[in-house]
């Protein structure tokens, strides 16, 4: 009866692993469907609608003629005399999809007409080759310099992701969640014609055994530092002084009586990135760390990678194809090769080239990137959600 017991539950495992898989799938195609799937969101009615609420609400103007065809917004009113027609191009510009902007006065007379919003004097004055908006000066600006690692596993910002680990004896399906950011807090103009900037980045990195009896928790990495970049056209470079320290769930302890490991270091890495066009980035860099625990922790890592952006944009011009690899060597697995790859889609707005979501499919061959299982080596395939702000 315990042996037929036995090959029931491992039967009952094993479909379950297949309806699984069956389900990451379906969920992939999905993704890499789901732009196609929809009408575009930009189209003349919906900035016809928009366009109508800045004028309303923004500038309280009522008596006025809105015409908008082909993604070219026109608006006649005798009320636009006092008012700053700067101000308003650059706010109807804000209207997702917008292509060119036309004021006229009552008499249908142009009054100013342009196809790209005014730039306020805080913006840098050398755009990028890519055309993409420019960087904002001073305190707390709008984005960073340097851009996120789409394919590195250790990059802090907000994503959850579900994996399906690979001939691993003791974990199958696992969710991984982070919650992070990079932040910038001053940047200014620099020398031949670039912008730095300082500001800090912080994350939390976990993940949970989706089989365990109440989705244990297995690790968490923490990790925050202050970082500093510069960049000059489609070069940019990256420097970060870093603590990371890793902690086992309660849950996987309880039912893995296991000696945790009390892994922490700090750490210094530079990176470098160039961006050939606008679908084409390359990166390279290493990082050393210091004041590591257990001190037999070997220093070096090395890090390169590639990211490709489809040239071409659907539904509204705010969603496009990417694709990326991260490679990483470390001196503590003699120099192997730790291989992460993310392809699928990416929204964005084009008036903020910063703000980002993301939906991926993903793979990962190599020793573990989180902290208490760092000599372990997996292999997952998985799919998740990523934003950028």
């Amino acid at each position: 009866m315990a042996v037929h017991d036995k090959q029931k539950g491992k039967k009952n495992v094993e479909h379950k692993r297949k309806r699984r898989t069956k389900a990451l799938l379906a969920l992939g195609v999905l993704i890499l469907l789901f732009p196609f799937s929809s009408r575009a969101a930009t189209s003349d009615d919906f900035i016809r609608g928009y366009a109508a609420a800045v004028l309303e609400r923004e500038f309280q103007i009522k008596d006025y003629f809105l015409e908008v065809s082909d993604q070219t917004v026109r608006v006649t009113s005798a009320e636009l005399k006092g008012v700053d027609t700067e101000k308003v191009i650059a706010a109807l510009f804000a209207v997702q999809g917008v292509k060119k902007v036309e004021i006229l006065d009552a008499q249908g007379v142009a009054i100013s007409a342009s196809t790209t919003p005014p730039q306020p004097a805080s913006i840098a004055p050398t755009q990028e080759k890519s055309g993409r908006p420019e960087y904002e000066l001073g305190f707390l600006p709008g984005g960073n310099l340097f851009e996120p690692l789409i394919a590195d596993p250790r990059w802090p910002h907000f994503s959850v992701a579900y994996q399906n680990y690979l001939g691993d004896q003791e974990l199958n399906n696992v969710a991984s969640v982070t919650f992070g950011e990079s932040i910038a807090l001053y940047r200014n103009r620099a020398p031949f014609g670039g912008l730095w900037e300082v500001g800090f980045q912080a994350g939390v990195f976990s993940i949970f055994d989706l089989d365990g009896p109440s989705f244990d928790l297995i690790n968490t990495d923490f990790a925050g530092g202050i970082t500093a970049s510069y960049r000059v056209k489609a070069f940019s470079t990256f420097f970060r002084i870093f603590h990371q320290s890793s902690h086992l769930g309660d849950e996987f302890l309880l039912r893995n009586p296991i000696n945790r490991l009390n892994l922490s270091f700090e750490g210094a890495d530079l990176k470098l990135s160039y961006r050939f066009f606008d679908w084409l980035r390359l990166y390279a860099g290493g990082t050393y760390l210091f004041d590591r625990d257990p001190s037999s922790l070997k220093p070096w890592v090395g890090q390169a990678g590639i990211e490709l952006q489809s040239p071409w944009r659907f539904w509204g011009d705010s969603t496009r194809l990417i694709a990326a690899a991260d490679l990483q060597h470390l001196q503590e697995h003699n120099w192997s090769t730790e291989i992460s790859v993310r392809s699928g889609v990416q929204f964005e707005r084009p008036q903020n080239f910063m703000r980002k979501i993301q939906l991926l499919l993903e793979y990962y061959n190599g020793h573990s990137p989180n902290g208490q299982f760092f000599d372990r080596k997996i292999e997952y395939i998985g799919t998740g959600i990523h934003l950028h702000f």
